[in-house]
């Protein structure tokens, strides 16, 4: 895939050091989100979402960079977009999310409340993925490339 310059997109801060913040605190997101492909009970995405926002006031460079990556971008692009997520990645978060949350809680969290607070938060997140709604492609259909938009949105 050929990248695209996204730079229009961006809508640089007044203060300059802030826009650095931004930087420092786009990066941090992104260190988070790698962390959580390795971690399913951190989430990625919203990581990388966040880290796209802050880039969008910040950076051009780092922006381009993060729409153009080859994992994170299509994910990035969709969202803008259509504000929606792919049934496979939705799917995957409600398989693994609450399996790794239910390890967790039982083999290695024995205090109790500290097992109480995570099963909320695991049902808080599970409610929030499920309101997020899911975008059907056609197989002409491609994020942020031009494709026919012959797609539908459902929850």
């Amino acid at each position: 895939m050929e990248e695209q310059d996204y730079s229009h997109e961006v809508n640089f801060h007044s203060s300059t050091s802030l826009r650095v913040i931004l930087v420092l605190l786009g990066t941090s997101f992104v260190i988070i989100g790698i962390i959580g492909i390795f971690l399913p009970i951190l989430p990625t995405t919203p990581f990388m979402l966040l880290a796209a926002g802050c880039y969008a006031r910040s950076s051009k460079r780092f922006y381009n960079w993060i729409m153009n990556n080859k994992v994170f971008g299509p994910i990035i692009r969709e969202w803008r977009q259509y504000r929606s997520i792919p049934r496979r990645a939705k799917t995957s978060a409600l398989i693994i999310m609450p399996t790794t949350f239910a390890i967790s809680i039982i083999f290695f969290v024995p205090i109790f409340w500290v097992q109480i607070m995570l099963m909320m938060l695991c049902i808080t997140m599970l409610f929030f993925i499920l309101r997020i709604p899911v975008r059907e492609l056609d197989a002409t259909t491609s994020v942020g490339t031009g494709g026919s938009n012959t797609s539908h949105v459902e929850r």
